[in-house]
C-alpha cells in the first residue's frame, strides 16, 4: 500500500461532524480503504469497526480499530442486529446499503456521508451513473428517518475537483 494513503488526513466533512458522536461511542467506517477515517476517529477516542472488501488496504489498524473484511455488495451484511453511535461513509456508494446504514444507528446516532454526485463525470472518475448520487438522493435516503443537521450538493476543488453530496443526519432520541 502506498504510504500516502495511510497518512491521508480525514475528510474535512467527517472531521467537522465527529464532535456530534457520543464520546467513546462505537463508529462504523464503511468501505474504509486505507483507514484514514478509522485512524482519525480512534484517535478521538471512539471504538471503530472498519469494514472493507479488501482489508489488505489497511494492514496495521491502530488500537481502538477492529478491521472486518466483507464484500458489502455481494455478501450478507456483517453487522446484522448491531447498532452504532455513528456510521461514516466517504467516496463509496452502494444504493441497497443506504436503508441498512440508516437502520444501523442507535438513538442519537449520527450518519456522516460524503460521496460523488452527478456532474462528477466532467472531472473524471467515477463517471458511471451507478456510482453518482442523483440530486437530493442522500436527503431522500434519510427522509422521515433521520433529522438532517447539514447537507451540501456542490463542486469542490480540494483534494481534487469533484461533484459531491454530503450529509450529516441524526437519529432522534439520543443526547
Amino acid at each position: 500500500m502506498p504510504s500516502h494513503l495511510a497518512d491521508s488526513p480525514p475528510s474535512p466533512w467527517v472531521a467537522r461532524w465527529a464532535g456530534l458522536i457520543r464520546p467513546g461511542g462505537e463508529v462504523l467506517d464503511v468501505a474504509c480503504g486505507a483507514g484514514r477515517h478509522a485512524r482519525f476517529l480512534a484517535a478521538q477516542g471512539f471504538e471503530v469497526c472498519a469494514v472493507d472488501r479488501d482489508p489488505g488496504l489497511f494492514p496495521s489498524p491502530p488500537r481502538g480499530v477492529t478491521l472486518v473484511g466483507a464484500d458489502l455488495e455481494a455478501g450478507p451484511w456483517p453487522f446484522a442486529g448491531r447498532r452504532f453511535d455513528a456510521v461514516v461513509v466517504s467516496n463509496y456508494l452502494h444504493r441497497p446499503l443506504l436503508p441498512v446504514l440508516v437502520d444501523s444507528l442507535e438513538a442519537g446516532g449520527v450518519l456522516v456521508y460524503e460521496t460523488f454526485a452527478r456532474g462528477n463525470e466532467r472531472f473524471g472518475k467515477p463517471s458511471n451513473p451507478d456510482f453518482l448520487l442523483a440530486p437530493g438522493e442522500l436527503l431522500e435516503a434519510v427522509h422521515g428517518k433521520l433529522r438532517v443537521v447539514a447537507y451540501e450538493d456542490l463542486v469542490v476543488s480540494v483534494p481534487r475537483p469533484a461533484a459531491i453530496q454530503r450529509l450529516c443526519a441524526r437519529r432522534e432520541g439520543g443526547g
